[in-house]
């Protein structure tokens, strides 16, 4: 009884946070499973408009070795790939980190997402990629849609390795950017000395680009 109420007041409190934000943004990466689902899961924690996607051909997953990846198509659900795993070898998977990952990602959303479909998504405001070769991606997609909107969206890159450890730190960064463009007006105006001021605040470095809609 009571669980159900703290759980109702919980979503109740994110919504009411999500209100107040200005901002609509897309979390990217390579397979939709690890960084940008990190970012998601925290910025969704935080009361953001997000949603998370991956540019790969296919979802990839450590295996058994490198040249043993697991790999999926998109839209497969996380739960289904957490089930498989785990009755394929539930001691390198959890040693790993893989079944922590998808069983935080089925509580997220069902299913990895890809970047270059999204249209029926509707537009975001802002891309954060944590890949330089993601970021491209994303760009080129961008560029190649009809520009029908004319409304500007900022992509903006942090380059975060493919690890758990790296992720986390990945993701807390990405949340202190988004509070940041959150407290200005328009980012349009203060993007430069946003960027600036995070560079020098955490020593690392950003590449971004405006595209449109």
């Amino acid at each position: 009884m009571f669980r159900g109420r703290e759980n109702l007041e919980m979503l109740i409190g994110e919504e009411e946070r999500k209100r107040k934000m200005k901002l609509r943004y897309a979390m990217v990466c390579s397979s939709n499973q690890n960084r940008s689902m990190e970012a998601h899961s925290l910025l969704k924690r935080e009361g953001f408009d997000v949603c998370s996607y991956g540019t790969g051909a296919h979802v990839k997953l450590p295996g058994p070795s490198l040249r043993e990846p697991n790999v999926y198509e998109f839209g497969t659900p996380y739960k289904q790939m957490y089930d498989e795993l785990r009755r394929r070898d539930p001691d390198l998977y959890k040693r790993n980190g893989i079944l922590p990952m998808l069983k935080r990602n089925y509580s997220v959303k069902a299913a990895p997402q890809r970047w270059q479909d999204n249209a029926a998504d509707g537009y975001f405001d802002v891309a954060f990629t944590f890949e330089e070769k993601v970021f491209d991606t994303v760009i080129e997609d961008l560029n190649n849609r009809k520009h029908s909107l004319m409304k500007s969206v900022l992509v903006i890159n942090l380059e975060v390795k493919d690890n758990h450890e790296e992720a986390a730190i990945g993701a807390k960064l990405a949340v202190d950017l988004c509070q940041e463009l959150e407290a200005v007006d328009f980012w349009e105006d203060s993007i430069d000395d946003i960027v600036a001021a995070f560079e020098q605040q955490h020593n690392r470095k950003l590449l971004y680009s405006i595209c449109f809609y």
